[in-house]
């Protein structure tokens, strides 16, 4: 352990002259010190400049999405244009950072990154937008963390390249337009739904980033080890990509505490909220989504409620009241609500 921490800090000092670093392993460490999380913790940064990919034949997964914007970047350098404003959404941690980087480089530009609260005014977002140069990719991670001012000074920015500069108070203030190089917003969120109609509706393509599946987990784990020129086997990839995505260990938690605190359900967000210490936001946007992608838990009007999947996952013997019990069982004669049916 001594030489495998060894060589991440000397990797870690080398990473400081890559540009930025996949958070698609980044994690922050849970109270009892386990990195299980999938929000960035301390050290993350560096070691997420060296792992990122420079392009997209290097970035694994989300191969749908990869497909369609090599057509969309071959396009825009045979036309000379910068590529339609693009928006990646989805949880953290799953790359959206790392394909904006990917998109100026594919490009031939240059990235200029910033997050939605770090724009605090108009003055800051004209500062952005006057040093772009053609073509360039301007980043917004957290986008929908701009306040209203800023937001709405940005959409003559992203539709007509031309700003509104306003000098002098009162009787003497005057509005000037101050034309800008045509350029490409990339705007990265994890709460859709915080989005703007308006500001949504600016977007040329939107981009949903899925979960990884194990397999290309194991590939990125794979490629990272060979960075760190640290030896693993296919076995070692597997059991890391299970914990890394495939079994998160607090998802695992949440549906625990349906199964043994609630008796499978169906429970109250807020009430899992308070029994977990989690909040309701980390709750409905980062676990919530992957259970019930693999179908180990259900939605339904009076709670949530663990699927017979969950059950047998953990090893435990699925309740009578789960939804997705055998109806033929004889405990679950007659027991079966409308739940049931959605599995």
């Amino acid at each position: 352990m001594k030489s495998l921490a060894f060589i991440m800090k000397k990797s870690a000092s080398r990473a400081e002259s890559v540009q930025d670093g996949s958070r698609g392993l980044g994690a922050t460490a849970d109270p009892a010190g386990r990195t299980i999380a999938a929000s960035e913790q301390a050290d993350d940064s560096g070691f997420d400049r060296l792992f990122r990919p420079t392009s997209l034949d290097e970035y694994v997964g989300q191969e749908h999405h990869k497909s369609n914007l090599r057509v969309f970047i071959e396009a825009a350098r045979r036309r000379k244009e910068p590529l339609d404003h693009i928006l990646f959404c989805g949880p953290p941690g799953l790359g959206k950072t790392t394909l904006a980087y990917i998109i100026a480089r594919e490009m031939g530009v240059a990235m200029h990154a910033t997050a939605g609260p770090a724009v605090e005014h108009k003055g800051a977002l004209a500062g952005l937008l006057t040093k772009l140069q053609p073509n360039d990719v301007l980043f917004i991670d957290e986008i929908h963390r701009l306040s209203p001012t800023v937001e709405e000074s940005l959409y003559p920015a992203i539709e007509d390249f031309k700003i509104d500069i306003t000098t002098g108070d009162g009787p003497y203030a005057a509005t000037y337009e101050l034309p800008i190089p045509a350029f490409t917003l990339i705007g990265a969120t994890t709460r859709t739904g915080l989005l703007t109609a308006p500001l949504l509706s600016r977007f040329g393509y939107v981009m949903r980033l899925d979960f990884y599946p194990v397999e290309d987990l194991a590939k990125i784990i794979h490629r990272s080890a060979r960075m760190l020129s640290t030896p693993i086997d296919d076995a070692g990839a597997d059991e890391l990509a299970q914990r890394s995505r495939g079994t998160p260990r607090v998802a695992n938690r949440l549906l625990r505490t349906i199964i043994d605190t609630y008796d499978g359900g169906p429970v109250g967000v807020e009430t899992l909220a308070a029994a977990l210490s989690e909040p309701r936001d980390t709750i409905e946007d980062v676990y919530e989504p992957y259970l019930l992608q693999i179908g180990m838990l259900g939605r339904t009007p009076r709670g949530r409620v663990a699927t017979r999947k969950a059950y047998l996952h953990l090893g435990r013997e699925p309740n009578h009241t789960s939804a997705g019990a055998d109806p033929n069982d004889e405990k679950t004669a007659g027991a079966k609500d409308s739940q049931g049916s959605l599995f």
